[in-house]
Formats: C-alpha cells, structure tokens, sequence
C-alpha cells in the first residue's frame, strides 16, 4: 500500500532511537525518548493561500532529514511499518 498526504502533510520515518548513552549504558524500551529526527518519506501538493486561491509549495522534498515537534503528528502504521503524519507546522526545520 502506498500513502500520498494532502494538502499540507507530510509523510515521515523516525529515525531509530538511542539504545545507548554515551557513556555506553544500554537503554530499556521504556527508557527511550521518541526521536525527534526523522526522514520524509512523501510529500502532499501544499497547502491553498486563503487569499489568491493558489497552491504554496511544501519547503521539504521527499528524501530530507527533518527535525520534528515532540508531540506532532499522527502515528500510522502501514504494511507492518511504523510512519507519522505531520503538517509542515510540525517541523522544525531541515538537518543538513
């Protein structure tokens, strides 16, 4: 199955979180913040200008790295994968 969001979401991948600190103790499932990084995975067409009518292009592409809120976004699970949906409001910024 393949997913293309609308509007202004955006479809992303977390990046796997730390399963050791630093100073290499090894973490618990329960111990393991959600990561904040993650990579886009699909873009939708943007989003409509209340005023002029027209489409506003997205400032991710499909590919980026991207630095999310903690709490956006909407957790999807498509064939036995985990992704989230989130607006381009959720993210942050982009990680170069």
């Amino acid at each position: 199955m393949k997913i293309k969001p609308l509007g202004d979401k955006i479809l992303v991948k977390r990046q796997e979180a730390e399963t050791q600190t630093s100073s290499g103790i090894f973490l618990p499932d329960s111990a393991k913040e959600k990561p904040q990084q993650a990579e886009v995975i699909e873009v939708g067409e943007g989003r409509i200008n209340e005023k002029s009518g027209n489409r506003v292009k997205l400032s991710v592409t499909k590919g980026d790295v991207v630095l999310l809120s903690k709490w956006g976004g909407t957790e999807v699970k498509v064939d036995g994968k985990d992704y989230l949906i989130v607006t381009e409001n959720d993210v942050l910024g982009i990680v170069e």
